[in-house]
């Protein structure tokens, strides 16, 4: 057992050397704001405490790390981000002048790519925090630990990747698939800044942006969100990076291919696409007179906001805790259920995501198809997931139902909590959807007043809701398990001793 967790540990410190990198990228900034220079000491900090992690495993003679397991990989993806997500609070305490609870927020709330925070003015923040910011968005969108350490390892990797939640085995080989969605999105990001820059955003505002749009994270250089530019172009390119990080990396190597048959298959952009239209156009249509002059002015605004639901993006063009916007009931209603939904299945986006509903739907079609078709008829279906073909099995709609009922259980758990600290229904159930499910959009609950046990209800509300709950359960479950054993082989040998 020991052996087991010397190597989960060893693993660890190569996922924490790979950190100490990206904790300087930010310093580089530095060629660009001369005058910022003076604002990089935590950085370096942190890459220092990150060097001295990684040379702690060194310390420890491991042979060979072998293939880490399902259950291995549940402990080593847990522990990895509670350490990363306390060595990411350290520019929030030291230049963000944070406490450690915020920086912690504010922490977990980049990693898990949610965008809630607790910086009341962010035009008041340093270049290289408001960077690391939206770096953290970034690389916690896209599993970047799990992906370098992919590359690293290869097919050894192979339990810490799927219990980080990649079943996205783009081909055959997990070190050329994490190559494959490394290249991806950074071409995405090269494209989007470019695009941001020309739809008027300067370079830096370009670049940041583009990376919280992509990771689905929603920090953004400005108070008042995308909405503090009013520029229709940032809007729909903005739109456009949404929709692209909320779409998973399988389909977009099929599209990159040029297998359009089999981006054409798959249920979930459809589904995506088709909720965010429908709603948008009946909303508008709504709201005409009431709380909008006219159908372009309502669907131009609540496009953008259910697409940043859905995505789990977070950015606002409305103030969403203004009295009007919340007594716009059927909006928040579809806000709250777009946040929930979340976006598509390896993706950047939380949520219980779109292909489990593209399962359930399946299961209801099939199941009245089935009692319509003679006896003993045997049909099969075939669902797409990127260039995968998926059977639709018993498997599939019990995993989709209970992450489904995880969701909406964790949902009013954590919404009744924060009830009892004396906020609304709406704004609880709001506030707490837009955290789990790593979305970011608030309603005015979030903010670095509130009390404490709130705001660590919000803190496991995202940290829960990254790792989809069964990881958090077989990690807590794995760890237990080894610990009883040991102290029950530990009792077994004191009784030996005391008998002899």
């Amino acid at each position: 057992m020991l052996s087991r967790y010397l190597k989960i540990y060893r693993a660890f410190t190569l996922v924490i050397f790979q950190y100490t990198f990206i904790a300087l990228l930010p310093t580089l900034f530095c060629f660009f704001y001369p005058n910022e220079i003076f604002n990089t000491y935590p950085f370096l900090i942190t890459a220092a405490i990150s060097l001295v992690i990684y040379l702690s495993g060194l310390i420890f003679k491991v042979e060979d790390l072998g293939t880490i397991n399902y259950k291995d990989g549940a402990v080593l993806t847990i522990f990895s981000w509670l350490v990363v997500s306390l060595l990411s609070a350290i520019p929030h305490i030291l230049l963000g002048n944070l406490n450690f609870s915020q920086a912690f927020f504010e922490s977990v709330s980049g990693l898990s790519g949610t965008g809630l925070t607790m910086y009341t003015d962010v035009t008041k923040l340093s270049k290289l925090l408001l960077f690391w910011r939206s770096l953290t968005q970034y690389v916690g969108g896209a599993g970047f630990a799990v992906l370098m350490l992919g590359m690293l390892l290869g097919p050894k990797a192979a339990g810490f990747y799927k219990s980080e939640g990649r079943s996205d085995n783009l081909v055959p080989n997990i070190r050329r698939s994490a190559q494959i969605i490394v290249e991806i999105y950074l071409a995405y990001t090269i494209a989007g800044t470019i695009a941001m820059k020309i739809a008027g955003m300067n370079w830096f505002e370009a670049l940041n942006h583009t990376m919280t749009a992509l990771g689905t994270g929603g920090f953004s250089t400005r108070n008042g969100s995308i909405g503090e530019f009013n520029n229709l172009a940032v809007e729909i390119v903005t739109i456009f990076l949404m929709f692209i990080g909320a779409t998973g990396f399988g389909i977009h190597y099929a599209f990159w291919k040029r297998n359009f048959k089999a981006v054409l298959k798959n249920g979930e952009p459809w589904l995506l696409t088709i909720s965010v239209f429908v709603s948008s156009l009946i909303l508008s249509y709504y709201s005409v007179g009431k709380y909008f002059n006219s159908f372009a002015e309502g669907f131009r605004y609540i496009i953008f906001q259910t697409t940043s639901a859905i995505s789990g993006t977070g950015f606002q063009t409305l103030p969403l805790n203004d009295t009007k916007w919340l007594s716009f009931s059927p909006f928040m209603f579809i806000l709250i259920l777009f946040m929930l939904a979340g976006g598509e299945m390896d993706s950047t986006s939380s949520g219980i995501k779109q292909f489990r509903f593209w399962v359930i739907i399946n299961t209801i079609h099939d199941t009245i198809r089935n009692f319509l078709l003679p006896r003993n008829t045997v049909k099969k279906k075939i669902l797409y997931k990127g260039e995968q073909q998926i059977i639709l099995g018993d498997d599939n709609v019990r995993e989709a139902l209970l992450i489904f009922m995880l969701y909406i259980s964790t949902f009013a758990l954590g919404s009744f909590i924060l009830m009892l600290h004396g906020y609304g229904i709406e704004k609880s159930m709001f506030e707490f959807a837009s955290a789990m499910d790593g979305v970011g959009l608030s309603c005015g609950v979030t903010s670095p007043d509130m009390s404490l046990s709130a705001m660590w209800t919000l803190i496991l509300g995202m940290f829960a809701g990254r790792f989809e709950f069964l990881i958090v359960m077989y990690a807590f479950a794995r760890v237990f398990d080894d610990t009883s054993t040991k102290i029950r082989e530990s009792l077994h040998f004191k009784r030996m001793r005391v008998r002899s």
